[in-house]
């Protein structure tokens, strides 16, 4: 029987906390996110409006040479293709530098998006709750609090089908290899876990970010598929290159979530994009961030 962990991540109003503090950051990731504060004024200037850690390193759960540094740069206006490469030549100086991390992914926008209705309940609540503050202005400052309710969840992690086939197509692209497989079993299965614990947080009505525990918590209300997401949990930390894993999540588990989450929450709103964080160039190592 599945042991329901205790609902937290909230305040005394049932609102949720940020996750994160510079005050968290091991010491050994210091010296990385001292060069990050150090470097980006010098590569945006005037136009840097705030950035921000998330991940493990501001959570402090961060482990050497396994974990990737994660930053949200927010720009006074939105970025353009010269700022990409900006931010990708930034991530690869600094995985070069840095043995402690494992490669640097970087989610960069414009400010007006970030604070703007469509992402009020995705990009926004991602900067208000999952975000550290490094630099600048905090955009938290211009956001609600946030409460995790059916919108949130809807709005955070409810297109999971629109995923499914660009999924299909990245297996089918990839090289017919373990080293090949790892990266893409461990980007879907937290991809999943996520989707699934925001399936349920409602319910649970707390917040976590550890991939257990959310893997624990689905199980709860949802003990057929508890063993499949505690799988899937594991693999979000120690990958297997397994081509059945992958088939599973497209065929089996990816389409139940999807039907499940859009029956319970809706469907989110469509976005003029789907980005995903720019990394740093080089294959990852198969790691737990």
């Amino acid at each position: 029987m599945t042991v329901l962990p205790v609902p937290r991540g909230l305040d005394a109003q049932g609102r949720l906390t940020r996750e994160g503090s510079l005050a968290r950051v091991q010491p050994v990731f210091r010296p990385v996110v001292a060069a990050v504060r150090d470097r980006l004024p010098a590569v945006f200037g005037t136009r840097l409006h705030s950035a921000y850690l998330y991940g493990s390193i501001p959570r402090g759960t961060a482990r050497v040479g396994r974990s990737d540094l994660d930053l949200l740069i927010a720009l006074c206006e939105e970025p353009a293709d010269a700022d990409r490469a900006a931010v990708q030549a930034l991530g690869e100086a600094l995985d070069r530098e840095f043995p402690q991390i494992d490669g640097v992914g970087t989610l960069l926008h414009g400010r007006e998006r970030l604070l703007s209705d469509l992402e009020r309940y995705d990009l926004g609540w991602f900067v208000a709750c999952l975000c550290t503050p490094l630099l600048g202005d905090d955009l938290a400052a211009r956001l609600p609090r946030y409460r995790p309710d059916s919108l949130l969840a809807r709005e955070t992690n409810g297109d999971l089908a629109r995923w499914l086939p660009r999924w299909r197509e990245r297996i089918a692209r990839a090289e017919d290899t373990e080293e090949a497989r790892r990266p893409l079993v461990r980007f879907m299965s937290r991809h999943l876990v996520r989707t699934a614990f925001t399936l349920v947080m409602p319910r649970w009505q707390g917040w976590t970010s550890d991939l257990h525990e959310m893997a624990e918590v689905f199980g709860a209300y949802h003990p057929v598929r508890a063993a499949q997401l505690r799988t899937a949990a594991r693999y979000g930390y120690e990958p297997a290159g397994d081509p059945a894993v992958l088939r599973s999540y497209v065929d089996d588990l990816g389409p139940w979530l999807a039907a499940e989450y859009a029956r319970v929450h809706g469907v989110k709103a469509p976005r003029p994009d789907q980005g995903l964080p720019l990394g740093s160039g080089r294959p990852r190592r198969t790691s737990p961030a």
